[in-house]
């Protein structure tokens, strides 16, 4: 595939960019807002000798992926709210067996079946705490259908070198929305395919605690190995042995807490001279920067800092922006939910930290921001 230039949705942009990463299979339940991407590799998997498969539910997607991974296919699948909460269970499995996997969630409104057709932001817990259990997990937030492509890329990435599931949160907004992005060659793109073993099968260990990440063979390549739900030791069978739990879980959280200066991506905009913070990511980071210019415009400093990576949260970048301000602002399409992260890490009480938010399955617009950078200077 040549370089070219196409107007897509958010959600045709990560269809395009699993297929660009090497997926080779999706298992899926159509859901809305994200069913445009099941009906891109419905389309385009058989051509590039993939595999798609229309599962009865959620559960089961879940399932099949983690499956076709370890047969040793790039393997996605994709949800929206209810559905990503039926996922929890196996995607919980994905991380005690260390299973690269990357799930998207096009978020809606909810609780439960809530706003089906409409905009939110009300999943960033869910995809930090959803499944139980001690775990990290990797979450990244587009902002644009360019992004959505390179950052399906991306996950893909991450998943297969850390061996670890990956959530691509989209908003209905950006998945829903249309922009002209620019397909590179193939040759472009950095791809990571995940690290095979090179020892006789007999010695191979997949849970090796000498080793943050362990080579991961498919199965049928001659490494026979056990893949457990349970707590397990090196081989995969289980264990209750306490000191080898104990030092399995702290290898799984330090897989990826020791890589944060690979993991973490964010973008600032006009903060170096600013009093006012405004925190947003997603769909609403771009009604965020329509804000921060238009108060520039009025003579008030305010200054845009976008995670891109939402979980691991960038815990040290965070407190070095709140902490050159007294006033932050928090726009986000749900009650308030990464406000506490922000101020959890802020480094001093005196800063005043205010959400603007909305939950009616309507995007946040400019204005509103502005008028709240207004209020605060």
């Amino acid at each position: 595939m040549a370089k070219k230039k196409v107007f897509l949705q958010g959600n045709e942009a990560c269809a395009e960019g699993a297929l660009a990463a090497g997926v080779k299979f999706f298992a899926g339940y159509p859901i809305t807002p994200s069913s445009e991407i099941a009906e891109v590799l419905s389309r385009r998997l058989p051509m590039v000798g993939g595999k798609f498969i229309q599962m009865e539910d959620e559960i089961a997607s879940m399932g099949a992926v983690i499956g076709a991974s370890l047969a040793g296919a790039k393997s996605i699948t994709a949800t929206s709210g209810p559905g990503f909460s039926l996922k929890q269970e196996n995607l919980g499995f994905a991380c005690i067996t260390e299973v690269p996997v990357v799930v998207v969630n096009v978020m809606r409104g909810g609780p439960s079946t809530g706003l089906p057709t409409c905009t939110s932001q009300s999943d960033v817990m869910q995809a930090r705490w959803g499944t139980h259990g001690d775990h990290p997990i990797i979450a990244l937030v587009p902002w644009s259908v360019e992004e959505s492509f390179h950052l399906t890329v991306r996950a893909f990435n991450l998943s297969e070198k850390y061996r670890t599931p990956v959530i691509l949160l989209l908003d209905e907004v950006v998945g829903h929305m249309r922009e002209a992005i620019e397909i590179p060659d193939p040759s472009e793109l950095e791809i990571v395919n995940r690290k095979k073993p090179t020892c006789k099968p007999e010695e191979y260990l997949p849970y090796d605690l000498n080793n943050e990440v362990n080579p991961l063979p498919a199965f049928g390549e001659g490494y026979r190995f056990h893949v457990t739900g349970l707590n397990h030791d090196a081989t995969g069978f289980p264990t209750n042995d306490s000191k080898l739990v104990q030092k399995d879980e702290e290898r799984l959280m330090n897989k990826l807490l020791n890589h944060l200066d690979d993991i973490l991506t964010w973008e600032e905009y006009m903060t170096d001279d600013m009093e006012i913070l405004v925190y947003a990511y997603g769909s609403t980071a771009r009604s965020a920067i329509a804000a921060v210019k238009q108060a520039r415009e009025e003579g008030i400093k305010a200054g845009l800092f976008r995670p891109i990576t939402l979980w691991p949260f960038p815990d040290d970048k965070t407190r070095e922006m709140v902490s050159k301000v007294k006033k932050v602002i928090v726009p986000e399409v749900n009650l308030g939910m990464i406000i506490g992260e922000v101020k959890r890490v802020s480094p001093k009480e005196d800063i005043n930290i205010v959400g603007v938010n909305r939950a009616d399955g309507e995007t946040i617009v400019p204005q509103q921001i502005l008028d709240k950078i207004k209020e605060l200077s």
